[in-house]
Formats: structure tokens, sequence, C-alpha cells
């Protein structure tokens, strides 16, 4: 489907009103809009549309969701020594690093420090765990998400089902460190360190960079309506 012809089907969508969801839960915002612009469902990490992604948002609705991970030598120390001075357990008496890093340090003394060139996980006594550059979690970014079309729903129940009334397009573009480093300072980018004790190495699911859906547009400069 091109840009052009995604403006025709949702002016059609927009007259339709509310529209009962295909599928109950949360996914059923975003199966519902797909199904009715004629998009396959898939696992495949592409974007949907002239490389674009479509995200399709509650008005009402403030979901985490997860931007992407990185953790391509990011390391200062190595990981599983990071996990036995400043981990937890778990449930199943697992050691780990399993936090979402603030700016203020947490119980294990790990905190969120943020400059104009880089991101890091430190430790109050000075020791710096982690590091990721600005420009390099950019690219990132834009490898993941190029370009984001959000579509808008307002939301409401009828007999116990889900009515979606698609009524705003937005297509939002360009993503620069200088911005992130903002929206890190702010707070509405969330870092989950998501590591544990393998035994003789780290286990490591991957750094998640994550965002409130309502917080996404303040992720890119260019934003207009569609």
């Amino acid at each position: 489907m091109t840009l052009e012809e995604f403006k025709i089907k949702f002016a059609e969508i927009k007259k339709r009103g509310f529209i009962p969801s295909l599928r109950k839960g949360p996914t059923g915002i975003g199966y519902t809009l797909e199904t009715i612009l004629g998009i396959k469902e898939n696992n495949i990490a592409e974007p949907d549309i002239e490389n674009i992604e479509i995200k399709a948002h509650r008005t009402n609705g403030n979901n985490l969701i997860t931007l992407f991970t990185f953790n391509n030598k990011v390391w200062q120390i190595p990981p599983l020594d990071a996990i036995k001075k400043y981990g937890s357990k778990d449930k199943n008496g697992r050691l780990g690093l399993y936090y979402t890093m603030s700016l203020k340090p947490n119980s294990a003394g790990l905190f969120l420090h943020v400059s104009n060139q880089e991101i890091s996980v430190r430790h109050i006594s000075g020791e710096v765990i982690a590091i990721w550059k600005l420009k390099d979690l950019a690219k990132r970014f834009i490898q993941k998400i190029p370009a984001l079309l959000l579509v808008s729903a307002f939301t409401e129940e009828r007999d116990g089902k889900e009515y979606f009334h698609y009524y705003r397009a937005q297509l939002m573009k360009n993503t620069t460190p200088e911005l992130l480093a903002a929206q890190f300072k702010a707070e509405n980018i969330l870092v989950d360190l998501r590591l544990h004790d393998k035994g003789t190495r780290a286990r490591n699911h991957g750094t998640g960079f994550r965002t409130y859906e309502d917080k996404l547009p303040l992720l890119f400069s260019e934003i207009k309506d569609i």
C-alpha cells in the first residue's frame, strides 16, 4: 500500500464512525485497523507502508511500547561482574539486573546519567556500568522506525464489546540525538536493563528503550496530519 492509497482508505474509515473490534484485548485496535486497511498481520519487523510503521493508539490509553533494543559495545565492565555487584534476586532466586532506570538512584545505587552526547548507567560510587552514544541510539531508532504513522481512535464499549472511531492519522519523521537527549532528560524514554546470571556468563535479553504511546510525538521533529 502506498501513502496515497492509505489517505484514501483512511478518509473512508473516518466517515464510518465507531467500528466494532475484530479482536478482544489491547491488540484489537491495531488488528482491526490493519484488517480494514487490507494489511495482513505478520510477525516480521518491517514497516507497513512505504517505509512507514503504523501504530494505532487509543486516545485515552497510555500503554508502554518498546521502541528498540541496543547493547552493541556499551558495557564498560563485564556484564556478569555488574550482575554480581549490583544485581538483585527475582522470585526464582536468580540474580539479575532487571531494572527500569531513572535519573534517581535505585535500591542498588544505579541511575541513568544523560549528557548531550551520551547516556550512561552509573553507580553512586562513580563507577560507570554502560554507555550509549546518542548518535548510535538515533541511528538505531531510525533503522527500527524510519517514520511513524500514528492513528488515534476514540473508544467506547457496547454490550461488552469495544468499538473504535479512528479519527486522526499523523505522519511523524526525523529523530535527532539532541531530541533524544531532551526526552531522556524528561524521562519520556525509559531504559530497561534485562540480564541475569547464567552461571559462567550473563544472559542478556537486550536493553529495552521504551516510551508511553502518548509520548511518541515528542520523539519526532516533523509531524503532519494526513
